[in-house]
């Protein structure tokens, strides 16, 4: 039994090795071909860099000035950040009140947000971009923040959020939070003061999912934002191409990079807690 287990654990190890370098090798080769001459992007996509290849951070520099990438980061990091934290506020507190209030409005809710992890954003693009024309939502800067494209983000990103915040807090103890209301707290200061804390995990697990997505995202904002003032980084990366379908591809690896980068140092930040916030969000109520 043992020999079978050690034969069976050093197939899955193979496996899993396999996989990872799959995944890994595209990232890999992104990176090895930001530092080559354009010509030999194509020509030679797998060898490593000579001096005869190697241009330093040449494809960089060009990168960053021909797509503004400097300014599209900002407006990518401000939309990211604000519509992470507005995303996890709103479905953690809707959970919660899902999970403790049982009525055929919170189970309709609960239903609701269900059904809108499974509708294609294609059915909806069309109608949100002209409804986002009509409420003049292309400016994420401006006034209009707070029902501007953050709040689309919010919509669409609320199903899957309030799935996986419910089934966390359906594993809390109910009698933590009476406790705390006989000692005279408010809902409100039960929620910010002991739930909160105790959603740590699914809180984190929700921002890596939803700021991969929302960093990466490249069609909602090219419907909803004004490019001609604002660019994201998937949007700023596309200017690299020129006419009749020519890329430079120097600097469209260097650019990837990093974009690449604040999202992989985020997602390494935070691995240990995304495995432990995906089961308690499993449980069963």
């Amino acid at each position: 039994m043992n020999v079978r287990k050690a034969k069976h654990g050093w197939i899955f190890t193979l496996v899993f090795t396999l996989i990872s370098i799959a995944y890994v090798f595209p990232i890999a080769l992104v990176v090895i071909n930001s530092f080559k001459k354009k010509a030999y992007i194509s020509k030679k996509p797998f060898a490593i860099p000579t001096d005869k290849m190697f241009v330093g951070i040449e494809n960089y520099i060009k990168g960053i000035q021909r797509t503004g990438f400097i300014d599209a980061f900002f407006t990518s990091l401000f939309i990211t950040v604000l519509s992470v934290g507005v995303i996890i506020l709103c479905t953690s507190m809707c959970a919660w009140y899902i999970s403790r209030v049982k009525n055929r409005f919170t189970t309709a809710l609960y239903f609701l947000c269900l059904f809108s992890m499974i509708v294609p954003f294609q059915m909806v693009m069309f109608t949100l971009s002209k409804l986002a024309d009509m409420l003049h939502l292309g400016n994420p800067l401006g006034i209009v923040v707070v029902y501007g494209i953050v709040i689309v983000y919010l919509g669409f990103g609320a199903g899957l959020s309030v799935f996986m915040f419910c089934g966390f807090v359906k594993s809390i103890p109910l009698e933590i939070e009476e406790a705390a209301m006989i000692d005279g707290c408010t809902p409100l200061q039960t929620f910010f003061g002991i739930v909160m804390p105790i959603m740590k995990p699914t809180c984190i697990t929700v921002a890596i999912l939803q700021t991969m997505w929302i960093w990466n995202d490249y069609l909602l904002p090219y419907l909803v934002l004004d490019m001609t003032k604002y660019k994201t980084v998937p949007i700023a990366v596309q200017y690299l191409k020129g006419g009749y379908g020519s890329v430079d591809m120097g600097a469209m690896m260097g650019v990837l990079v990093l974009a690449i980068i604040p999202i992989i140092v985020f997602y390494l930040a935070c691995q240990k807690y995304i495995i432990e916030g995906v089961v308690a969000g499993a449980v069963k109520g």
